[in-house]
């Protein structure tokens, strides 16, 4: 039998990477046979999905329950975060014809249902965590849903269940593709001058910024991005 992770391995795993901020960071750990419990609040979605990396590494360590999530930006309530959600899908040209339900009191309503509908996307929202249900055809819509999901500025998670039918093998190619269209999507990036290199899930961004502000949200949308690993920011700011 595959012994325990040890706690003390996972601290020292999760203080091995500054972007984690730990144990700055309060995030707490506890052991469930050989499953792994991180709860908390990090400083954003890079902070999060590294931490889950590295301590996804550790030896013994059979699975991972994530109850991490990210400092909003700014503090609402789920009905507002709900609705701005729904505003985003509703306003987004990829969606025209995918029909919108939220969950309310326990059930689901219909927000809108276009005449032909291709597809569904399922809203609810507990805690500032957004989850996103239904069905899509592509995965650059279904990365395209979640990253509108987390530019919500009170989203402190995006659980991303949409299902794509039909079923789409992901290739680095794909999810380069889907990098550079929220890039381009994004009001506050200028995509003309960022080339987008990935690797095994792996993101490398390059090329030239005006200002340090765009560098960073630019590395944010790429770390947005549905099964992203890594994010490696090499773009150079030239005002």
């Amino acid at each position: 039998m595959t012994e325990a992770p040890k706690i003390e391995e996972i601290r020292a795993a999760l203080g091995g990477d500054p972007r984690i901020g730990f144990p700055g960071v309060p995030i707490k750990i506890s052991i469930l046979e050989q499953a792994v419990v991180l709860e908390g609040e990090v400083r954003d979605v890079a902070a999060k999905k590294v931490a889950l990396e590295r301590v996804a590494a550790v030896r013994g360590v059979g699975g991972i329950v994530d109850r991490l999530h990210v400092a909003p930006a700014e503090q609402q309530a789920d009905a507002e975060i709900t609705d701005r959600v729904k505003d985003a899908f509703l306003q987004e040209p990829a969606f025209r014809e995918v029909a919108l339900r939220t969950m309310d009191k326990g059930r689901l309503v219909a927000q809108y249902e276009p005449i032909g509908a291709r597809g569904k996307i399922d809203i609810e929202v507990g805690d500032g965590v957004v989850t996103l249900n239904g069905t899509l055809s592509g995965l650059e819509r279904k990365r395209l849903a979640g990253v509108l999901a987390w530019w919500v500025p009170g989203s402190r998670d995006v659980v991303n269940g949409i299902v794509v039918e039909p079923p789409e093998v992901d290739t680095d190619d794909l999810m380069r593709e889907a990098v550079h269209l929220v890039l381009e999507k994004d009001p506050f990036v200028d995509a003309s001058q960022i080339a987008i290199q990935v690797r095994d899930a792996r993101v490398t961004l390059r090329g030239i910024v005006p200002s340090p502000s765009e560098k960073r949200m630019a590395e944010a949308d790429a770390w947005y991005v549905f099964a992203v690993d890594d994010v490696t920011n090499e773009l150079e700011v030239r005002p």
